[in-house]
């Protein structure tokens, strides 16, 4: 049996046996976040304004780019530096990053493109592939599989004493009302970037994102709350929504065992380990 076949039989039955048990230990009704042969696909790769009150970074207005699935040609993403909830160092990153990205050097890319892991909350902002929900009694896990990214969130009441940095952070999650999950983040590195402007933050960086299966059982919404005040100036909501996909068993997909450029684009370099796993 290859590996993929082994990770769809265990996702499998960790799917059947949340089936199966329609309410936790504390009798909250758990959402069926995860189901045979599909995941969730997510809307587009950048987030959603929320209803509301201070909101992610934009592009600058009439200057929106273009995705690969519009028709026309892609453009790259030019960054509302104006936006209130920045701090003027990240306001000055991002400066720095549309100004490179004009002048045709590194910075119009994803991580996500190069097989560097996109960090929370910027996970929510994969494109094109689903994530895949797996539900047991003490954890629930997210993967995205074409980079092998995990995230683990444990359904206890608080944080450990002192988590350290990590790429997806230490996240502990409770269900609510039967349709939502809540999970809160902290302990995330300063390496990566809060959305796909390539917006910085430090280690203060405090997540917690509403997931939430919509009426008709067909869509899924996220609503986001990220506060850093080492970045920025107050905390400020996002949403990204998904759509249930039955596209069939997880695939095995390895990133970094695709290492072309065929355009010859000033990328981020692929991560190289310096010694062997073996």
């Amino acid at each position: 049996m290859t590996a993929s076949r082994m990770f769809a039989a265990a996702m499998g039955a960790a799917t059947l046996a949340c089936a199966g048990t329609a309410l936790a230990a504390d009798n909250t009704q758990i959402p069926p976040f995860a189901f045979m042969d599909g995941g969730w696909q997510a809307a587009g790769a950048d987030f959603l304004q929320p209803p509301s009150g201070p909101g992610p970074v934009r592009d600058v207005p009439g200057h929106e780019h273009g995705g690969n699935n519009t028709g026309a040609q892609p453009t790259f993403r030019d960054a509302d530096v104006s936006n209130p909830i920045l701090q003027p160092w990240v306001r000055e990153a991002l400066t720095k990053v549309n100004e490179n990205v004009k002048a045709g050097g590194r910075g119009g890319f994803t991580p996500q493109v190069s097989c560097i892991p996109q960090g929370v909350p910027a996970y929510l902002l994969h494109p094109a592939q689903p994530v895949y929900f797996i539900q047991t009694p003490k954890e629930v896990v997210l993967v995205w599989p074409p980079n092998h990214e995990v995230r683990r969130v444990y359904l206890t009441d608080k944080h450990s004493a002192n988590p350290g940095p990590s790429w997806f952070g230490e996240s502990i999650g409770h269900y609510e009302n039967g349709d939502t999950l809540v999970v809160d983040t902290v302990g995330l590195n300063d390496k990566s970037y809060v959305d796909n402007f390539r917006t910085p933050h430090t280690t203060k960086l405090h997540v917690v994102e509403r997931f939430k299966i919509n009426p008709d059982q067909k869509g899924l919404t996220v609503d986001v709350m990220v506060e850093d005040p080492g970045a920025f100036t107050t905390p400020w909501h996002a949403m990204q929504r998904y759509r249930r996909v039955q596209n069939g068993p997880m695939p095995e997909q390895s990133c970094a065992e695709n290492p072309n450029n065929f355009l010859g684009y000033d990328m981020d370099p692929i991560p190289q380990a310096k010694t062997p796993d073996f």
